[in-house]
């Protein structure tokens, strides 16, 4: 079982252009929430920790990455139609406030995933901007 070694979840040549911090105007600090908190489960690229090469471990941490980037993928945001995107926005503040991402097991380990109350809140305001249309470029944001 410890030599079988799937592919990981890092592609070296990549079009970063639908990206989502390509997509939306993402303020650095919200930006840099995301990316710590988020984009290992919800990216096309993981920062594997050196556990991650043990058995079940790995199984386990694979599953979770594919279900994380089946939902979302922070990579391919500028993929998904508009009305996904802003589904996608939502769902993101939803999981937030309401404590469910990131995950309990992932922040077991990665203790500067978990979202202080101030990092949560910041990206709240920023997805609550987007859905006011207080960024001129996304005027139908969230437009019925």
């Amino acid at each position: 079982m410890q030599f079988y070694r799937p592919a990981q979840n890092i592609m070296l040549e990549q079009d970063y252009t639908a990206d989502f911090s390509k997509i939306y105007p993402v303020p650095k600090n919200v930006e840099s929430i995301l990316r710590t908190s988020c984009y290992d489960c919800h990216s096309n690229n993981t920062n594997y920790p050196w556990y991650s090469n043990i058995q079940p471990v790995r199984f386990f941490m694979d599953s979770h990455i594919n279900e994380g980037k089946e939902e979302l993928n922070f990579n391919e945001f500028g993929n998904y139609s508009k009305r996904k995107q802003n589904s996608k926005l939502k769902a993101i503040s939803k999981e937030i406030k309401g404590d469910d991402m990131p995950l309990a097991s992932y922040t077991l380990i990665h203790k500067n995933a978990i979202l202080s109350n101030n990092q949560k809140q910041e990206v709240i305001n920023w997805i609550n901007t987007l859905e006011n249309n207080e960024y001129p470029n996304n005027k139908q944001f969230l437009q019925n």
